[in-house]
């Protein structure tokens, strides 16, 4: 992957000029990690495990649709199941909800049933007709009504229809008897199950309506990109604006919504509606008191941040510029969940290969069952680690490749002069010189992330039953355990700006980046803080937008489903999205930052010692440094006041 040459502390300062590679060990690392997650796919499949998911097995080892070879554990294996595509289990209701499993007989039958089968001698014709037969095997269909092991050896009557195509080759039963009783099974901690049914209900019922919110949060976060680009000097004031207004009248809205639905539930008789009506009503009580704090809390951050309102335009102005050049960057998340998604499906596939995998080993009802023992039991443990690992991995490629195109932007003097595609040319340079760097940072996110993850486990499995203390002291871990990852993601992604410019390793960027952040403390404070509200603000529109919107249509299904399920999952995903876009300014702000740290270290203007950044950024540094001293003169004076008052 690129050269691998030692840093040389000493060399001249020249950005995007010289490179070597950084962090090379971790790359091979990372890479013969790779290769134990092939690995282990590997052997899932070299057991049998991917036909063994996909086509279904017997109870006695064989699998449906090929010829199978004989083995020790059943005399009924090696059977030639050629025209046999399908699994049939016995009783498909009958459900283990410890090992979550169907706990029956499963056979592979050449057809699946298309009616329902109310007797053995329906059963029977069935078998006769369609060549398909749904008693075991060594029963045979002209003695399925006459033999005394009929009752055990044949399927549980009736035998419900299946489902026209198979799941991955299994007859499923059409009836959703099986499945609401899987459901119950999952939730016994629920007293009142039928809850459960009204909210899945809901959403079956509204789910053109949360797909249709879900794409208008996805065009408003587009649009909010546009409009920060073009009209940031009137976007703030828009933003404050509607975010106050929205605010409110959403929780205008919800509060009226209470007191309507409130006064309807009296009035109903209906056992089944009321409680319908009870669920919409208690879940927009607690919507209501939820937006009317947050709305407190929002209020009250605006009129403390009401006066940075001129930083924030000069910032979104400067920032603005960026995407002017590198218009690319608005497209990155899309890439990145692209990314996420394939590794997430086929870190889901190989998940599925381990549950099958194994060697075949008898049960206590003499039945075959595929056992992994040993070592490879664990390799679970080895697959988790890397869902984390690569998972942040991809993420902290996303934040290189736009800390990369915004330094290429930044510490080119003559803007004509930047390559043709500067996200392009980050990508090259990510792949040849830093994917060690970018192993390592995420590395480190990985070792916080997972013990975090284990004792919030612990804590789950546990509830109910620990002392005080040891809740006490388990929720401690966790939280600091939390906070640290936070930190440690903030300080990870200004190491990968540092990176990106001197092409250091990680702990020499890390701790240049360090050094900046303490010496501009006060800056990084105000700058972000005032940015990120903005952003966040932006954010809070697009969630009211769609969530008001939601509100209306919802609303008219108040009689027959709980829809308040449904809201709830739209504007979470209209905060994921917008988040999704706007971090990408928050990026483009924190790197222009550090790059103009990085630029102050090393230049001071003389001839010769130029800098980089451009007028506009200039101004908004001078005008952030004025409002700083602003403030800690302010401060200082009340002190000295406040000292005055008391001696006097």
């Amino acid at each position: 992957m690129g050269c691998c040459g030692e840093e040389d502390s000493a060399r001249q300062w020249k950005p995007l000029e010289q490179r070597s590679c950084t962090d090379v060990l971790w790359l091979l690392i990372f890479i013969l990690f790779c290769i134990g997650m092939a690995v282990i796919c590997g052997f899932a499949i070299a057991t049998g495990a991917a036909q063994r998911l996909v086509f279904g097995y017997d109870s006695y080892g064989n699998i449906c649709g090929q010829r199978n070879t004989k083995m020790e554990q059943s005399d009924l294996s090696g059977l030639d199941h050629t025209d046999k595509k399908y699994v049939f289990f016995l009783d498909p209701c009958n459900v283990d909800m410890i090992n979550w499993k169907i706990d029956s007989i499963a056979l592979c039958v050449a057809k699946c049933p298309e009616t329902d089968l109310n007797t053995l001698k329906q059963v029977q014709n069935f078998a006769t007709k369609n060549g398909s037969h749904l008693c075991s095997y060594q029963l045979l269909p002209s003695k399925y009504t006459s033999s005394s092991e009929a009752s055990t050896l044949c399927p549980r009557l009736p035998v419900k229809s299946s489902i026209p195509v198979p799941f991955f080759h299994r007859c499923a039963p059409v009836e959703n008897g099986c499945y609401m009783k899987f459901i119950k099974g999952l939730t016994t901690f629920i007293s009142d199950n039928s809850v459960l049914q009204r909210v899945i209900t809901g959403i079956m019922t509204s789910k053109e309506i949360i797909v249709g919110l879900c794409l208008l949060s996805l065009v408003l976060s587009m649009l909010l990109m546009v409009v920060i680009r073009y009209i940031s000097r009137v976007l703030v004031w828009i933003l404050t604006i509607l975010t106050i207004l929205g605010s409110i009248g959403g929780t205008a809205v919800l509060w009226w919504l209470y007191v309507d639905h409130k006064k309807l539930l009296k009035e109903k008789s209906n056992e089944e509606d009321t409680k319908v009506s009870l669920d919409n009503v208690k879940a927009l009580l607690v919507y209501a008191i939820v937006a009317t704090v947050v709305t407190v809390i929002l209020l009250l951050l605006i009129l403390i941040m009401r006066k940075r309102v001129a930083l924030t335009i000069a910032l979104f102005h400067v920032a603005g510029k960026v995407f002017v050049h590198v218009p690319l960057l608005v497209f990155q998340p899309l890439w990145t969940f692209l990314a996420l998604a394939f590794f997430w499906i086929y870190w889901v596939a190989v998940l599925l290969l381990l549950g099958t995998a194994g060697y075949p080993e008898k049960n206590e009802e003499g039945y075959v069952e595929f056992k992994v023992s040993g070592p490879l039991q664990y390799t679970w443990i080895y697959h988790l680690v890397g869902l984390i690992w690569v998972s942040e991995f991809i993420l902290a490629c996303q934040q290189m490749i736009v800390a990369g195109a915004v330094v290429t932007y930044y510490f080119t003097r003559d803007k004509s002069n930047l390559p043709a595609t500067p996200i392009l040319s980050s990508v090259c340079r990510l792949i040849k010189y830093h994917l060690g760097t970018m192993a390592k940072g995420s590395f480190i996110i990985t070792l916080v992330k997972i013990p975090r993850l284990v004792l919030m486990y612990i804590h789950n499995k546990l509830k109910g039953k620990e002392n005080v203390c040891a809740k006490c002291l388990l929720k401690s871990c966790i939280c600091c355990l939390w906070c640290l990852e936070k930190c440690l993601l903030y300080l990870n992604r200004n190491a990968y700006v540092a990176t990106a410019i001197n092409s250091t390793s990680f702990c020499t960027s890390a701790r240049e980046a360090f050094a900046i952040l303490v010496e501009n403390a006060l800056r990084v404070v105000a700058i972000n803080a005032v940015g990120d509200f903005v952003l966040f603000l932006g954010k809070v529109l697009v969630v009211c937008i769609t969530g008001f919107i939601g509100i209306i249509l919802l609303n008219y299904q108040r009689d027959y489903t709980v829809w308040v399920l449904p809201l709830l999952i739209v504007c979470l995903f209209a905060f994921f999205v917008s988040h999704c876009f706007l971090s990408i300014y928050e990026m483009v702000v924190d790197v222009l930052f550090l790059c103009f740290a990085v630029d102050c270290k090393h230049n001071d203007g003389s001839p010769g010692r130029e800098y980089y950044m451009d007028k506009s950024l200039m101004e908004f540094m001078d005008d952030s440094r004025k409002a700083i001293r602003s403030a800690v003169g302010s401060g200082a004076e009340m002190k000295a006041m406040a000292s005055g008052a008391d001696s006097a």
